[in-house]
């Protein structure tokens, strides 16, 4: 009597080692989304210096506005890197807890970090469900309204968009340019993947990342 129809509770260690798995996952799939940002900024640098030289400013700054969306975008990936990496250390705490006081408890730092992270797009539905199986764990409240609205994406005034094109263009022009500057937050690394986490990167990445580049180019003209 009474052993059907109820499922078993969850095991919090069990738990907390599926978050932490997670976790890792997301951070080696943005360690990816990084990597291709900054190879096309690259393309897109040498770009810049080729319309430049045959006297075609207007290519030019359609490719530096490019490059400087890149950037933003590079530093908000690393943000969300360093609350992933939150998350991670609460977790490892978490497991510490369990093993001592078996039970899991509440925590404002994952809650701080949580809602920071469903707002990313590139990991939103994995922290969403992250989230609610939290909040059912109990380490978490429920999440605020406003913290489920996705980040601004339209926060840049044009007109410093603009003073940031002529930046750089003036810096590749000067030899001065570099990869996409790393955030503060880019010193917190995550651990490395292992083998069956990591995806080979393809080949042809380059080629394809070039191709990209001049068709949305091409549309830009047009």
């Amino acid at each position: 009597m009474g052993l059907f129809g109820k499922s078993k509770p969850a095991d919090p260690k069990a738990l907390v080692d599926e978050w932490s798995k997670k976790v890792r996952k997301e951070g080696y799939g943005l360690d990816r989304q990084i990597r291709q940002i900054q190879r096309q900024e690259q393309l897109a640098i040498k770009s810049i210096k080729d319309a430049t030289k045959k006297g075609d400013t207007a290519s030019a700054k359609i490719l530096a506005k490019e490059v400087v969306h890149s950037r933003k975008a590079v530093s908000k990936i690393y943000t969300a890197k360093a609350n992933l990496k939150s998350v991670e250390m609460q977790m490892k705490g978490q497991a510490a807890q369990v093993r001592v006081a078996g039970s899991l408890s509440k925590s404002a730092d994952v809650m701080k970090a949580m809602n920071q992270l469903i707002k990313v797009p590139e990991i939103q539905k994995t922290m969403q469900e992250m989230s609610k199986e939290m909040m059912k764990a109990g380490i978490i409240e429920e999440m605020m309204e406003d913290a489920l609205e996705p980040l601004d994406e339209s926060e840049d005034l044009e007109e410093d968009v603009q003073q940031e094109v002529d930046k750089v263009i003036s810096e590749i022009m000067a030899g001065k340019v570099s990869k996409a500057p790393i955030a503060p937050q880019a010193s917190i690394v995550l651990p490395e993947p292992s083998s069956e986490d990591v995806e080979t990167e393809e080949p042809e990445a380059e080629e394809e990342d070039l191709e990209e580049m001049q068709s949305r180019l091409q549309a830009l003209r047009s």
